[in-house]
């Protein structure tokens, strides 16, 4: 998956505008199959994400990640599905934000999406996602990043 993600200040305790480019690479396992009926018939899995952001303001660097996320997908429709995901993980950060403190953070994010079925092989995927990043008080400043992030992609 890929997309772009910007955090917003004011929102909470952030107070750095920060822009990424992301990067995903994603791992879908299902885990319960065929869970109710009618409009919220569907599966529960797990995501395991890969993330690479791509700081382009107000510094030029990254960030790496391990995310570890609950999905549930909604199946009544075939050709599209909408999911719902939370979770989070690790994140490393060779950017230089002030007030982040730390460059081993956390972070939790949830959001929706949907899946689009293209043919039987492939699917087209679209997501919008809160993602807070902060190093947990662990070292002062402790400045999170509140962001908001919009990414699609292709299942193979």
């Amino acid at each position: 998956m890929s997309g772009y993600g910007q955090s917003i200040p004011g929102w909470g305790d952030t107070t750095q505008r920060v822009e990424t480019l992301d990067l995903v690479l994603r791992y879908n396992h299902r885990i319960f199959d065929n869970l109710g009926s009618g409009w919220y018939r569907g599966y529960h899995s797990i995501l395991l994400e890969l993330p690479v952001h791509f700081v382009v303001s107000p510094d030029v660097s990254s960030m790496v990640g391990m995310n570890f996320l609950a999905c549930y997908t909604f199946t009544a429709n075939q050709d599209i599905r909408p999911y719902l995901f939370g979770g989070g993980g690790p994140v490393y950060s060779f950017a230089d934000v002030p007030g982040m403190g730390s460059e081993l953070n956390g972070n939790y994010q949830f959001g929706l999406g949907l899946n689009y079925g293209i043919n039987p092989d492939h699917d087209f995927l679209f997501e919008l996602r809160y993602h807070h990043i902060s190093n947990g008080g662990n070292e002062e400043p402790n400045e999170p990043l509140n962001s908001v992030k919009a990414l699609f992609g292709l299942t193979f």
